[in-house]
């Protein structure tokens, strides 16, 4: 049975609102910016200071903390704290922060390294969203993008998570094979919804069907 949803997602895609709804269909909890709120609490700092960890960070490493914790690219919170926070402490608390979020179950947790974090977890369901250059412009700019904004966006924060996702987990991103489902979200956001919980649901009747054998019937793997 799964118990938690990761969502890996290109940007400008539509996974911060595919992830809401999906969590709402659900009935489960949705960590996005509540994990920006989370970690913060966890490394008893305020979110301005997870916020902020790109500045922290040396060289190429520079936007990559923020390309993860803002999630679906909703505003920041006002940046008042002082705190030291790098991306070094990011990765360290999120893998804590983010097992404890797995225990407790029932949770759609939007990028930030999830599936690397648990792809050791059998309840975890991982799922990649993607879409054509001109679906992510379309999306951007219904979300009051301009064309140069949209596309200075698009040229930089997939780019940052290549090179935070082969910096800290030595991978390719995405890593096609720790998805269960990938998907492209020109399809619809509705489409997507029911794709996603179709293979969810089908994998949990085959596994299930998989691991209680009937009476006098012995499986083996």
């Amino acid at each position: 049975m799964y118990r938690i949803i990761t969502v890996e997602r290109e940007f400008g895609c539509g996974g911060g609102e595919i992830s809401k709804q999906l969590s709402s269909r659900l009935g489960w909890k949705l960590w996005d910016q509540a994990l920006t709120q989370e970690i913060a609490n966890t490394a008893r700092v305020d979110c301005s200071a997870v916020e902020r960890c790109q500045e922290r960070v040396q060289g190429t490493f520079r936007r990559l903390a923020k390309t993860f914790l803002r999630g679906s690219y909703e505003p920041s919170m006002p940046m008042t704290g002082r705190e030291p926070f790098d991306t070094d402490s990011f990765v360290a608390i999120g893998k804590q922060v983010m097992e404890k979020i797995a225990a407790e179950g029932n949770a759609v947790i939007v990028g930030r390294g999830a599936s690397y974090f648990l792809r050791e977890h059998a309840d975890a369901f991982h799922v990649f969203l993607y879409a054509p250059h001109v679906e992510k412009l379309r999306r951007l700019r219904e979300l009051g993008k301009t064309e140069k904004e949209a596309e200075e966006l698009l040229d930089t924060v997939d780019r940052d998570r290549v090179t935070f996702v082969k910096h800290y987990f030595g991978a390719d991103w995405p890593t096609r094979y720790l998805y269960h489902e990938m998907i492209n979200t020109a399809i619809g956001n509705e489409n997507v919804l029911s794709a996603i919980l179709h293979t969810m649901r089908s994998l949990e009747r085959r596994e299930g069907s998989q691991s209680t054998p009937s009476s006098g019937e012995v499986i083996t793997k």
